[in-house]
């Protein structure tokens, strides 16, 4: 990649690659903490017609090469240019919406409660999540943005952040960071997001239902796979690592990065569900194929779902994912 090439990416999108989302858009311009230091007030300015940052709190500012140079604490151009190639599986098109696409430093009257939400609690057991496991690990969250109320799930990361999802988005409580469930073990298993490490806990529940087995590994949930960098040394000490990443791109590059700086000691879980798209859609027998096709292949073209069919086509889905389940051994 040369420097050319390098500033035709957009520069919120290659923020978004390292999780670091706008707190506000003002005009062409989206407002961030910034990525180098710990503030309370977004002072890091990205200009979206020029393509360029400015970060008053310092006073620098520059094009994606210079803000490479920082992130990565670099004077060399080559550096820098290689790190941004390598973030390129990460990058994709981004129109954020400060709605849908949360981080929520500048939402008012946020709370936090036990999860008992009923609609929450639909959400995860259409998933197939079962609400008691759930509420061992998630939260549910209150918030009020631009005078409007809403709710979500919310995991907690290890730096007091919370993921946050309900069944029309996913988003962020600032800071993003990696979960991380330490046992004290020599192995370890890694996870894309929250839903498909309860997934995984549900499925290993289903072959032993002594909850003590959840304690024979630690657990790293990257709550977004731009954090896979920074998880890497702390994988250091494991003897044996269990990657459960999706069966994407962006979860194949994860996959590989780990694999290549732990060789041997890496186990791609991933091909016991190669024809899904990750361990969740494993769980509910939704293959890759079938996303596209499932109600047209349960009923006919344009012929809208009545209750009573959708009752059947749940009911056929509930036994396909038990013959499922029940040939993986996690």
């Amino acid at each position: 990649m040369n420097a050319e090439q390098a500033k035709k990416i957009v520069l919120e999108e290659y923020l978004q690659s390292y999780g670091i989302t706008p707190l506000r858009g003002q005009g062409n311009s989206l407002w961030y903490m910034s990525p180098f230091r710990v503030e309370s007030e977004a002072s890091f300015k990205v200009n979206r017609d020029k393509n360029l940052w400015h970060d008053f709190g310092n006073d620098e500012k520059g094009n994606i090469i210079k803000l490479a140079m920082m992130l990565h604490r670099t004077d060399s151009v080559a550096q820098a240019l290689k790190s941004i190639e390598d973030k390129i599986p990460f990058i994709k098109p981004l129109s954020f919406s400060f709605r849908q696409q949360e981080s929520f430093e500048g939402l008012e009257d946020i709370v936090l409660k036990p999860l008992v939400n009923t609609a929450l609690i639909q959400y995860l057991n259409e998933r197939m999540i079962p609400t008691g496991l759930a509420q061992q690990y998630c939260k549910e969250i209150y918030y009020k943005c631009n005078f409007k109320p809403y709710f979500a799930i919310a995991f907690p990361n290890e730096w007091g952040g919370y993921d946050t999802q309900n069944k029309y988005f996913k988003g962020c409580i600032a800071p993003k960071a990696i979960t991380i469930i330490d046992n004290g073990k020599s192995s370890c298993c890694v996870f894309e997001g929250f839903i498909d490490f309860l997934s995984y806990l549900f499925l290993k529940l289903r072959h032993n239902p002594d909850q003590s087995i959840f304690k024979e590994k630690d657990y790293f949930i990257l709550n977004s796979v731009s954090n896979t960098i920074k998880m890497l040394d702390r994988l250091e000490k494991y003897k044996r690592i269990y990657c459960y990443l999706d069966n994407d791109q962006a979860g194949i590059h994860s996959t590989n990065e780990i694999l290549k700086r732990y060789g041997s000691k890496i186990s791609d879980q991933s091909t016991h569900y190669k024809d899904y798209k990750d361990v969740n859609d494993f769980l509910c027998g939704k293959k890759l194929l079938e996303k596209v096709s499932l109600f047209q292949n349960k009923l006919p073209e344009n012929k809208l779902i009545t209750k009573q069919e959708g009752e059947q086509v749940q009911e056929g889905e509930q036994i396909q994912t038990k013959k499922l389940t029940k040939r993986m051994k996690l």
